[in-house]
């Protein structure tokens, strides 16, 4: 299909993706949906899949609860079950998410460790508080030889799987943490990093974020030396949590597979934090995966509206019992006891992933659950030792064995591989020296 360039270079792209869209198959006939399967079939489908292939999780947050918990004191941190005395999962008193033994139960084969910390403005300090999330995650990691192995490659994960070891690796949240330098980058690259999420909830002085409002209209010219250093280390690059025009900037310059290490599709969940259509089209020529989330605010369209109704009535209920806090606060409480949240289920999630299949292809989808980054996940994936009732529903909807181990770790390895590859193939270049502002010269 030929189309006329439009004048201004975002558009051009916007049509591509369009184009894409209108030129696949998908778009001309929607593929029918694949039989559907017995539930004693389904199950024998997804556990002989996870077996093959265990899931390689693209986002878990235990270290911010180390951090926020134990103000990273370990030492006599035991990650076999830390469900301790705790009755429930989630919430600001309830267990964690994760262990070693839910990790097993789970069939969890490698996890992307979340070194994230808050946004903070001062980025300086967030370097700092990034290498102490490297330094504890590393700690845990060597604290349990037995069950968990550091790993860099994706022949080192593959290794650690086969031993029966969760291969453990570090992602990067928020491209604040490298403090606006390709050096610091580095470094991390260096200390083991092997992604980075450009953005966090807000913009950064280079990128713009899905949920701010627009400041650079996607990356800056900085920005896309960020993704072009990224890809030379061979260091994913994550585009959850960035803008449209940032995912569409990062595509453009991108020369190795990218990754949305906890997304939805937008399509389904009209969150700004899922990814577009458009984005979609445009996976199967960069080859990145979406790791899709399990985080309910992300995958419910009802949740999000109930969140909306819920900040609405409380905005209304200060203006009614203006100067009296406490009429409000047993207002408000009253309407939450009436209108309940409503909860998500294994069933959204597995409509995320149908969807991006139908859109990028099932060589595109990865799983990223976010786990110990939420509240508790959806209703039978409340923390890690859900993925199988996950990978049932989804054999349960005719996905096969195949389809199955490719979104558990196959496409997410593969991903890995191309950015080891292109890493190797431009070895020999120099490494970017971008400043994001230039020193001002002494007169």
């Amino acid at each position: 299909m030929q189309l006329s360039a439009p004048s201004h270079p975002r558009a051009s792209r916007l049509a591509l993706a369009a184009a894409l869209l209108l030129a696949s198959p998908l778009a001309a006939q929607k593929a029918p949906p694949p039989p559907q399967v017995d539930d004693a079939t389904a199950t024998a489908i997804a556990n002989a899949a996870l077996e093959a292939a265990p899931v390689f999780d693209g986002h878990n947050d235990a270290p911010g609860q180390l951090r926020q918990r134990y103000d990273n004191q370990i030492n006599a941190f035991d990650f076999t079950d830390t469900m301790d005395e705790h009755d429930h999962v989630g919430g600001d008193d309830g267990a964690m998410h994760t262990d070693l033994l839910r990790l097993k139960k789970g069939k969890v084969g490698a996890q992307f460790w979340s070194v994230y910390v808050p946004h903070n403005a001062n980025e300086a300090a967030a370097v700092q508080q990034t290498i102490e999330q490297i330094d504890v995650t590393k700690r845990l990691i060597a604290r349990n030889p037995d069950t968990m192995r550091y790993a860099l490659t994706a022949d080192q994960v593959e290794t650690a799987m086969r031993e029966g070891k969760v291969a453990s690796l570090l992602g990067m949240e928020g491209g604040y943490s490298i403090g606006s330098s390709l050096a610091v980058l580095r470094q991390f690259h260096a200390m083991g990093a092997r992604y980075m999420t450009l953005t966090h909830n807000s913009n950064i002085p280079w990128a713009d974020a899905a949920t701010d409002n627009p400041k650079h209209g996607g990356l800056t010219a900085f920005g896309m030396d960020v993704v072009r250093e990224m890809n030379r280390l061979g260091m994913l690059v994550d585009l959850s949590h960035v803008s449209e025009d940032t995912m569409m900037d990062a595509l453009d310059v991108a020369k190795a597979p990218v990754i949305f290490s906890h997304s939805g599709a937008r399509a389904v969940t009209p969150h700004p934090r899922n990814v577009p259509d458009s984005v979609l089209a445009r996976l199967p020529e960069n080859g990145g995966v979406v790791m899709v989330v399990a985080l309910p605010r992300f995958i419910d369209e009802d949740i999000r509206q109930w969140d909306a109704k819920r900040a609405g009535e409380l905005a209304r209920l200060k203006v009614v019992h203006l100067g009296n806090p406490d009429a409000a606060t047993k207002a408000m409480d009253a309407w939450l006891a009436a209108n309940p949240e409503p909860k998500a289920s294994i069933k959204d999630v597995a409509d995320h992933i149908m969807h991006i299949r139908e859109v990028a292809g099932i060589e595109h989808i990865g799983i990223g659950g976010d786990y110990d980054g939420m509240p508790i996940g959806p209703v039978g994936m409340e923390d890690v030792s859900g993925y199988p009732a996950l990978f049932t529903e989804l054999a349960r909807r005719g996905l096969s064995q195949a389809e199955l181990e490719l979104i558990a770790s196959r496409n997410i390895l593969r991903v890995m591989r191309a950015a080891e590859a292109y890493a190797a193939s431009v070895a020999g270049e120099p490494p970017i020296e971008t400043l994001i502002t230039p020193p001002a010269k002494a007169e």
